[in-house]
């Protein structure tokens, strides 16, 4: 991976800390991330760059990464800098929020030490991080984890008496999804953190052969689905990240909309001439895809990708992350890691598996009485006794 983008970025002769490469800039990683080729350099303004976003931008394999805020900014242990920084990719931090308006995409970009030229001026000048300096801001970082833990609780609690009666029985109104879901398990998939490889070993364990879930993916959760092999059966939220394949792949389409009536994925929908539902429903799409199955009568509830560390909350950001803690508390035992669905299932003897083993051993206990002449005198004698 790092030899290809550093190929394609062109590292002059003899300064590795010179990068060439087209400049690729956007407010939102993860719509930059759609249209990012391998050599080019991104410019993104994103603070405290999480997890999901960083390994985005390596999958793209960018020759480096501008970033107009701070990649940490101390306020809590973030890993996602460090990410980058293991794959190779150089990084230029905290160069301001103007660049985004002096660079046009596409533009033969330099990176020099810790300044970005185009066209020959100097668009950005900011902090050039090394792996050793990004340790250092983490270690920093893990220092103030308190204190945004603490605010995340003050933020929860004050969601909660202010927003919890919207959750309430009867405060929903929930549409209807022509995928029967009672009894069953709901496998509900969010872009985050280690979707893909939990995905992979809910296949290899054999769980999603066996239970056949109702698969409910949020946004871009329908690709990785889709990337095993199988059709989603609910897409839920604003259709920013998912792909046209997944949008046109069959699934029932559900619309997240807020409570001032906006519903920022239905015009995408609609000049696709695609039908979708409205769920009109305060917090995340993650959080009213739980409450979607809950309602519709899921026997249980696996989370892929879902958001369930202290540090997933805080990348995610505390205003945004108090519902799910809610969701959750109201769901409780319904709900599961697929971590955890897949080392149970892994160690687990089930039905298939005793049947294989008993026909393995008749099967072995066939054709030892068919090589062995002993045995097949001992059927003759008992044969000729009862004949």
């Amino acid at each position: 991976m790092r030899s290809r983008a550093r190929a394609a970025g062109r590292a002059a002769p003899g300064a590795e800390r010179v990068v060439v490469g087209a400049v690729r800039p956007d407010r939102r990683t993860k719509e930059l991330v759609k249209r990012l080729a391998p050599g080019d350099i991104a410019v993104i303004d994103h603070e405290d760059l999480d997890r999901v976003a960083a390994e985005s931008l390596v999958r793209a394999e960018p020759a480096a990464v501008v970033n107009c805020s701070k990649s940490i900014s101390g306020r809590y242990p973030n890993v996602g800098p460090l990410l980058l920084a293991a794959a190779g990719i150089p990084l230029l931090d905290d160069v301001g929020h103007d660049v985004l308006d002096r660079c046009t995409n596409g533009t033969t970009g330099t990176l020099r030490d810790d300044e970005l030229v185009v066209d020959g001026v100097v668009v950005a000048h900011g902090t050039r991080h090394t792996l050793e300096t990004l340790e250092a801001a983490y270690g920093h970082a893990e220092q103030n984890v308190g204190a945004a833990l603490e605010a995340f609780v003050s933020n929860t609690v004050e969601y909660i008496s202010r927003e919890a009666h919207l959750f309430m029985p009867g405060q929903l109104t929930f549409p209807d999804v022509d995928v029967d879901m009672a009894g069953r398990h709901a496998l509900i998939v969010v872009r985050g953190a280690d979707y893909r490889e939990d995905l992979m070993l809910l296949r290899q364990t054999g769980y999603l052969g066996e239970k056949r879930p109702v698969l409910i993916c949020v946004d871009g959760g329908a690709d990785a689905i889709i990337e095993l092999g199988l059709k989603p059966d609910v897409i839920i939220g604003d259709f920013d990240s998912v792909s046209e394949r997944g949008l046109q792949s069959g699934a029932v389409l559900i619309v997240h909309a807020f409570a001032d009536g906006r519903a920022p994925g239905a015009p995408r929908l609609e000049a696709l001439g695609l039908a979708y539902e409205r769920f009109e429903a305060p917090g995340t799409s993650e959080d009213i895809a739980m409450l979607l199955a809950d309602h519709h009568g899921a026997e249980l509830l696996v989370l892929v990708g879902s958001h369930s560390s202290m540090v997933d909350f805080l990348d995610k950001g505390r205003s945004g992350m108090s519902s799910t803690v809610l969701v959750r508390m109201m769901l409780g035992p319904k709900l599961v890691d697929a971590k955890g669905v897949s080392r149970l299932y892994q160690t687990s003897v089930r039905p298939i598996h005793l049947a294989a083993l008993v026909g393995s051993a008749c099967l072995t206990l066939a054709i030892f009485a068919i090589v062995s002449e002993p045995v097949r005198l001992l059927f003759r004698s008992i044969w000729y006794r009862f004949t």
